[in-house]
């Protein structure tokens, strides 16, 4: 019974995560475009997120707000599940009670499930930086997820699959020692000083109280991993 109980929440959480993922794919890949730009020239206008995201709209339409997100909804079908499942066991047996505490499990779980779906994770990355490529009506680098895997592995090795693994690690604990850690605290602290009771108003504050201080704590390593994830055998693609 247990394990039917931890096989449903893995499904659920994996469900929940991927439609998460889809309905905030362009302001990813927004994102990642911004830490991907390079400038040649001072007098060269910095961007900022309004304009990449209207460039890539009005270059490639809808659809290349999305692209690179069918390996970003199979990184989740493995990294959201073990993150949290490896949170509550890990906490379970941690004696203390403390934030602190919870911040060091949060950021193990986070490393142990990064470090899985990492291949998944540069082929978002590098899908997403071959958006600007397909804008100027040039071919991509790979045509999909399994010529990117298959590419990768030729051109760079198996560990290939795992560059930027270190930075990406270091965001993962960041981000889920800021995430897992803040939204567990958080939900205790509106709960108990009755600011609401356990209810969705609760889970929503501590959601957004737990992403602003996840996003903060990882923004330097996020942007450090996507650059040495967008290296191909040694060379940059240059965003200018």
């Amino acid at each position: 019974k247990e394990g039917n109980q931890a096989y449903r929440k893995m499904l659920l959480t994996s469900m929940s995560a991927m439609v998460a993922e889809t309905a905030t794919f362009p302001i990813d890949i927004t994102k990642t475009r911004l830490q991907l730009f390079r400038t040649q020239s001072s007098h060269l206008p910095s961007p900022n997120a309004f304009r990449v995201a209207s460039d890539i709209f009005q270059r490639q339409g809808l659809s290349g707000l999305y692209q690179g997100l069918s390996p970003a909804i199979i990184r989740h079908l493995f990294y959201t599940p073990l993150r949290i499942l490896s949170y509550e066991h890990l906490r379970l047996a941690v004696p203390s009670d403390s934030l602190s505490a919870k911040a060091l499990v949060g950021g193990i779980s986070g490393v142990f499930a990064q470090v899985v779906a990492s291949p998944a994770d540069l082929v978002k990355v590098r899908m997403q930086a071959d958006s600007r490529l397909v804008g100027e009506g040039l071919p991509p680098r790979y045509k999909g997820i399994i010529d990117a895997l298959s590419k990768i592995v030729r051109m760079e090795g198996f560990w290939g699959l795992w560059r930027g693994v270190f930075p990406n690690s270091q965001r993962a604990f960041l981000v889920n020692m800021g995430e897992l850690a803040c939204y567990d605290h958080a939900k205790r602290f509106i709960v108990g000083n009755q600011v609401c009771g356990d209810n969705i108003y609760a889970h929503t504050l501590a959601s957004i109280m737990s992403g602003l201080s996840a996003t903060t704590l990882s923004c330097p390593a996020d942007v450090v991993k996507t650059r040495m994830m967008n290296q191909s055998a040694g060379k940059d693609t240059k965003f200018l």
